[in-house]
């Protein structure tokens, strides 16, 4: 592979020249945030439904045992374990530990001689097709998740670190199976995705022999064709990144990874990649809910799971599967690192558009599964995809990243940071946290957000400090209303807002961020038949068309707007039970309902019109 020489030298380079970068926010401690209503009502849906309901647990770590029964189906335990130490670490719920205490004790004793847990016999490993790494990865990061969070266990180091040297011993440089030419894809992405697991370990250990590989797979450039770093590098836009299979969720992943390796090492290339493959990403592929990839107008044997130019292309009429789960929760974990990393509001912007749209949206009412694609405009929800079924339980990469998704939102809803506390999703919340000097502060947010734009906040330290705390003022609200004790402050959107005083008990922050309907031109793609559309968003809710509650949901329609694209819509009591919002919207032939993209019910063959065709003039 032909390679720009500065760039190889750069990372050769000893990780030693550079400084470890801090991160700008970071973690409360577990057990610090209690939601109320509205996302909490979603993350108990899940974790009572689907982590302490129907997930096979002991099925998961059998295949370790017998062997898989396709490819990657070793990622099934540590997706379902992620999510369900996460979710310990919100709630500290005593029978999720005793699940999670079991399964790890299970999966511990299917260690093989050579330190690997794996699908694979030793003779066989490091299995390439099978996607042997790929399973390891997610093991090594379900085991981690569950160390951090759950139980801080040496057995569990332990066998990570064996895991990690089973895995230095068998790939690498010839005679060793290179890391871009093991995997069940054209261009082996997968593998090198592994860069997380082992860049945590370092940050666990100190280790460099961890460090050294992480720079050995950066080195091999993450795909068996191209250098996709060193593309992200020149900002080679995502859908160009890997020839003909730049699939979305693995190269995300993989992404993922290099955050983790440029807090460790501070190189400024690594730092330029991450922001051209987040920005890019955003601009060029996020849709209008929050999530991307498509099987048109370039991929379509990669089954609507690349990045496809798809926020250009979002209205192409021959878009048969698109935004799947994992690609979602995936960017949604990466735009996480970002802004721990850099502290700009701009990531959390993208965060809270595709929780409350995207993710939602591809939630079983019921709460035990995730939709694996969805579309804009169609049938909302496809389960179908990667996977198999578990005694009837249908079980997939995406209904098992849809719960990590969420099991994610106590943990950034709130952060702290060294200037003090940081509020990211307005959602209602009990929050203890500390000040910069330590001593105890505790917050509590009211807000019916997003029905409303009025926030009150609670400051309450435990006695008079100066410290910041840092307000997120999205993006989409032009014309907001912050005061501190009654007194007005200026703040700029899509920024945060750091209010930086002495605080003492019982100041409150109030906040009315500018939540309006607004039209959304949709965008003239490639094909004809993808000109002419137009959505409507509520603040950050994204509105649709029911067929559920509408018969005539996708048929030709003009909003009704104002020169700045403001409707003047009317809340209404919701038609169906199920549902969050509903809005009586006007239109030039009356009017219509709409109701937030989320809520649409499409579980039993009903439809969505997101994108509303235009009346042809």
């Amino acid at each position: 592979m032909l390679r720009n020489t500065i760039f190889i030298l750069l990372f050769s380079l000893s990780a030693t020249l550079f400084s470890q970068v801090k991160d700008q926010q970071f973690p409360l401690a577990p057990n610090s945030i209690k939601l109320h209503g509205n996302l909490e009502n979603d993350i108990q849906n899940s974790l009572v439904n689907w982590n302490k309901g129907v997930l096979p647990y002991a099925t998961f770590v059998d295949l370790f045992r017998v062997g898989r029964t396709q490819f990657a189906v070793g990622e099934m335990w540590g997706k379902a374990t992620r999510s369900a130490s996460l979710f310990y670490r919100y709630t500290q719920d005593p029978e999720l530990k005793t699940i999670l205490d079991e399964t790890v004790k299970d999966l511990l004793s299917t260690e093989r001689p050579n330190g690997s847990i794996s699908c694979s016999p030793i003779e066989k490993q490091p299995e390439s097709a099978t996607g042997d790494i790929w399973e390891r990865k997610y093991v090594m990061l379900g085991l981690m998740d569950y160390y951090d969070w759950v139980n801080h266990d040496p057995a569990v180091l332990q066998s990570l670190i064996r895991q990690a040297d089973c895995v230095i011993d068998q790939v690498g440089p010839a005679p060793k199976s290179p890391i871009n030419q093991m995997g069940w894809s054209s261009e082996k992405i997968e593998s090198s995705t592994i860069l997380e697991p082992i860049m945590r370990l370092y940050q666990m250990t100190g280790y460099q022999r961890y460090l050294d590989f992480a720079t050995y797979i950066i080195e091999a450039g993450g795909a068996k064709n191209h250098d996709l770093f060193e593309n992200a590098y020149n900002n080679v836009e995502p859908y160009k990144m890997a020839g003909t299979y730049p699939k979305a969720y693995e190269i995300t992943s993989l992404f993922e990874g290099l955050a983790k390796y440029y807090r460790v090492t501070g190189k400024p290339e690594v730092k330029r990649m991450l922001d051209n493959y987040y920005n890019n990403v955003r601009t060029k592929e996020m849709t209008i809910i929050g999530n991307g990839g498509a099987d048109q107008p370039y991929f379509p044997k990669v089954n609507g799971e690349a990045w496809t130019n798809t926020a250009l292309e979002q209205t192409h009429p021959n878009i048969k599967r698109m935004m799947e789960t994992c690609v979602g929760v995936t960017w949604m974990k990466y735009c996480s690192q970002l802004m721990r990393l850099t502290g700009e509001s701009s990531p959390m912007d993208q965060i809270e558009r595709y929780i409350y749209n995207g993710l939602l949206g591809a939630m079983k009412p019921t709460g035990d599964g995730f939709s694996y694609a969805n579309l804009l405009n169609g049938k909302k929800v496809n389960a179908s995809g990667w996977g198999r079924s578990f005694n009837g339980l249908l079980v997939t990469c995406c209904n098992l990243s849809g719960p990590v998704g969420l099991s994610y939102i106590p943990l950034i809803a709130v952060t702290n940071s060294e200037r003090g506390p940081v509020i990211n999703l307005y959602n209602a919340a009990d929050v203890n946290s500390t000040t910069p000097k330590g001593q105890a502060l505790g917050l509590k947010i009211e807000t019916d957000y997003p029905h409303s734009g009025k926030v009150k906040i609670h400051v309450n330290p435990e006695k008079a400090e100066r410290f910041a705390v840092q307000i997120r003022i999205p993006e989409w609200s032009k014309k907001n209303k912050v005061k501190v004790n009654g007194k007005s402050l200026k703040v700029e959107s899509g920024q945060y807002a750091i209010i930086d005083r002495e605080w003492k008990n019982n100041d409150r922050i109030e906040i009315e961020f500018e939540m309006i309907a607004r039209v959304i031109d949709g965008p003239q793609g490639s094909a004809p038949g993808s000109e002419n559309f137009q959505a409507v968003t509520w603040g950050p809710i994204v509105l649709a068309r029911d067929e559920n509650i509408d018969p005539t949901f996708n048929q030709p329609t003009k909003i009704k707007e104002n020169k700045r694209g403001v409707v003047k819509v009317t809340k209404t009591t919701p038609t169906r039970s199920d549902a969050r919002m509903e809005f009586i919207v006007p239109t030039t032939k009356g009017n219509i309902r709409m109701v937030d993209y989320a809520s649409v019910n499409c579980w039993e063959d009903s439809h969505v019109c997101t994108w509303l065709p235009l009346i042809k003039e």
